[in-house]
């Protein structure tokens, strides 16, 4: 019987949010997957209050991850930047669309083999995944943003998929912003060899259900446990809605509260920013209701019959 799980309304749930519980009385934890750029800084500023909620979810021992669609750094890399910036993060809080890549091409194919335009995120992933990467008759083409892409590496990818490479996009974002202000992203590189080919590439990166899954497993909670905290409804709030996660929308980056209407879907909650989030007034456990317990695969209770 340990793998059922109790309904339960709380008294001191104003709002009449329905929490779980395991058999053990105690309630199901949450875990956080949080998106960096316009949620915990925006350039190389800070936004206020983020500093405060990091260091509320360590202190209350809330998992948490930061998700990043840039496939450039590796999860150190950018661990050390948010450290930098006064952010108390290790790279076991850094989950990125590389990792997420590499991941899956290791299981689709263990072993293979890729041509890659990228940085050092991807190649690191993909060497820590056990794929080599290689100028010739790759088994995929894997596609990352960066600074070092030059018509050469273009003209050479589209020669391996008319070869029968297959087309991966670490993400499908069009565009980078940068200090100096926007570059093309990966989707614009992808754009450019699937016009070239006639192929489709496959997307991993946020809102792909592949990235945001495996980041999930990472975090070591269940679905129904999920929130994702974004500023973007396209990826961050549209990925966690695909996948069943509670959402919260912050109002510190690209959209704005008049933007949400715009969609066919929304958020669970709208905030302006974590600073919202640092008061212990609000209960991180209960700021939304759980998830759809039915829609928690056979893994996932089995996870926290495991780690009960």
């Amino acid at each position: 019987m340990a793998s059922h799980r109790i309904r339960q309304n709380f008294a001191y749930n104003p709002a009449g949010f329905d929490l779980s519980l395991n058999t053990e009385g105690s309630v199901m934890r949450r875990g956080y997957l949080i998106d960096m750029d316009g949620v915990i800084y925006r350039g190389s500023e800070l936004i206020p209050g983020a500093v405060a909620f990091i260091n509320r979810l360590l202190d209350e021992d809330v998992p948490f991850l930061f998700l990043t669609n840039n496939s450039q750094r590796t999860r150190r890399d950018v661990a050390t930047k948010l450290v930098r910036m006064g952010i108390p993060a290790t790279e076991n809080h850094v989950f990125t669309c590389s990792v997420a890549t590499a991941r899956y091409l290791a299981r689709r194919k263990p072993e293979g083999t890729a041509f890659a335009i990228g940085e050092g995120g991807l190649l690191t992933a993909l060497h820590s995944n056990g794929y080599a990467v290689v100028d010739h008759s790759p088994d995929y083409v894997v596609v990352g943003e960066g600074r070092t892409v030059t018509l050469e590496m273009l003209e050479t990818a589209v020669q391996m998929i008319f070869d029968g490479a297959k087309l991966i996009a670490t993400n499908m974002d069009p565009n980078c912003p940068t200090k100096n202000g926007t570059r093309p992203g990966c989707g614009a590189t992808i754009a450019y060899l699937e016009t070239a080919t006639g192929t489709r590439a496959m997307g991993i990166g946020k809102p792909s259900p592949i990235m945001m899954r495996e980041a999930r497993k990472e975090l070591g909670v269940s679905t129904s446990e999920t929130i994702m905290i974004g500023d973007t409804m396209e990826t961050d709030i549209l990925g966690g809605v695909q996948m069943g996660y509670r959402t919260i929308l912050v109002l510190s980056g690209t959209t704005s509260k008049t933007d949400v209407d715009r969609y066919a879907y929304a958020p669970d909650m709208v905030i302006d920013s974590v600073a919202q989030l640092v008061d212990e007034s609000t209960d991180l456990q209960h700021i939304l209701p759980m998830g759809d317990i039915e829609g928690d695969t056979i893994q996932d209770v089995q996870q926290l019959i495991h780690s009960a």
